[in-house]
């Protein structure tokens, strides 16, 4: 095994677990990471075993740092090579964001920089009470592209993101949470149960309704031509499916549903 990567940990119980590793830098994210994350995701997303998704730091000191910035001299030492650089993380973080099933995060400790960009890709956020919090671009010089300014305004709003991005502050999983960065904050100890449990859940729940509101919620951020045809068709396909009446049924003779995502 390298001694860095982005492994798929398995699929236990139709949740998927996929590790950032890079123990030496506190999962700092390096070149050949950024550039795995379009095939794990696409992998994991076409299994059909797979119904939720979490995104985890290997330990349980850190989600990710950030970017290898022990790279950078390398690999966005001018502006052509930045520009490089920034196609494949954007390739990356395209992959995450059109991922179709349901993505959490699990945070322990460093939630910096890029981390904090890949964090922020996942429908649901849930830290450990020791995370920290930080997107520290301008503490460096890096220009950061539109599209994850755009995010986080989409997540924390326009006021939060200023303060972010300006400051370069470092935040508490308490302050995080008041700020809407991440969802739920867990005592350390109890955050990966939480998350098994929370996950499995999730992953027994309707997946084309799921799909759906994940759809749906996209469009309400990003509204584009096409969205609502592709979204109607979506919520249409819900009513048209086996699940449909397994709900219906389920819900009528008082026991649980069984969803086959058909």
């Amino acid at each position: 095994m390298n001694e860095f990567g982005i492994d798929l940990a398995g699929v236990v119980d139709g949740v998927a677990w996929i590790v950032v590793r890079n123990p030496a830098r506190h999962n700092a994210l390096r070149l050949e990471m950024w550039q795995a994350i379009p095939g794990i995701a696409a992998t994991v997303n076409a299994d059909p075993h797979v119904r939720v998704c979490v995104l985890r730091g290997y330990g349980n000191e850190a989600f990710a740092s950030g970017a290898d910035i022990s790279e950078f001299e390398v690999h966005r030492k001018d502006a052509a090579s930045a520009a490089a650089y920034e196609a494949v993380t954007n390739r990356a973080f395209t992959a995450l964001l059109e991922f179709e099933k349901p993505l959490l995060a699990m945070i322990h400790g460093h939630c910096m920089g890029g981390g904090l960009a890949v964090s922020l890709c996942a429908d649901v956020r849930l830290a450990a009470a020791d995370a920290r919090f930080a997107l520290p671009a301008a503490r460096l010089g890096v220009g950061y592209h539109p599209s994850g300014v755009a995010r986080i305004v989409d997540v924390v709003g326009p006021a939060a993101a200023a303060e972010i991005f300006f400051g370069a502050l470092q935040y508490t999983a308490e302050e995080a949470l008041r700020m809407g960065l991440v969802n739920r904050v867990l005592p350390k100890e109890d955050l990966e149960g939480f998350t098994r449990a929370y996950a499995t859940a999730m992953a027994s729940n309707a997946p084309l309704t799921q799909r759906a509101a994940k759809r749906a919620i996209r469009t309400a951020l990003r509204g584009a031509p096409g969205d609502a045809a592709e979204l109607d068709a979506l919520i249409a396909a819900c009513f048209g499916s086996q699940d449909y009446a397994e709900g219906v049924r389920a819900f009528l003779e008082k026991r649980k549903p069984r969803f086959t995502g058909h």
